[in-house]
């Protein structure tokens, strides 16, 4: 499909994307400035994928130009179920092109045929383009919440621990 005539397509990923989508996790990373695993980790992952994960990704005669990852959220407030958006990435060569609010918008559709009413996810605080981005689509900032992250030591430490 291709989203309000762009020369681009929305789709769900197969298992021959992976290479490219892995790819593009790398680049990601690169541009966030953060730690990446071996490309074959991240192969590896995709492959290993949790049920519940839905990854989009957005393609243009074959080449991958970016993605969306969300997972399903169980109710809470409202007692609504949800879906939680872990990572949106659109590639460095195609950024502008309106790929971004297109993944946006196939997930809300997804979500809402998925029988969701949000899509929740975390920004950069210190992105004001990002910012701004998320707030054109019309989302509301979340000012009340915190994210809390266990990693490394804490996560095994907590892990180890009797309650």
């Amino acid at each position: 499909m291709t989203d309000s005539g762009r020369p681009f397509g929305i789709r769900a990923l197969t298992a021959a994307d992976h290479p490219a989508l892995a790819a593009l996790m790398v680049e990601m990373q690169a541009h966030y400035r953060v730690p990446c695993p071996p490309l074959q980790a991240i192969r590896d992952g995709l492959a290993k994928r949790p049920d519940g994960v839905e990854i989009l990704i957005a393609e243009r005669r074959g080449a991958l130009l970016g993605f969306a990852s969300a997972c399903a959220i169980d109710p809470e407030q409202g007692l609504t179920s949800g879906f939680f958006l872990k990572e949106r990435d659109v590639a460095a060569a195609a950024r502008g092109r309106g790929i971004g609010r297109a993944l946006m918008r196939a997930l809300a559709e997804l979500a809402l045929a998925r029988g969701h009413k949000r899509l929740d996810w975390t920004a950069d605080a210190a992105n004001p383009d990002l910012l701004g981005f998320y707030e054109g689509l019309g989302a509301i900032a979340q000012r009340e919440r915190v994210v809390y992250r266990l990693a490394g030591e804490a996560l095994s430490g907590l892990a180890r621990t009797d309650a």
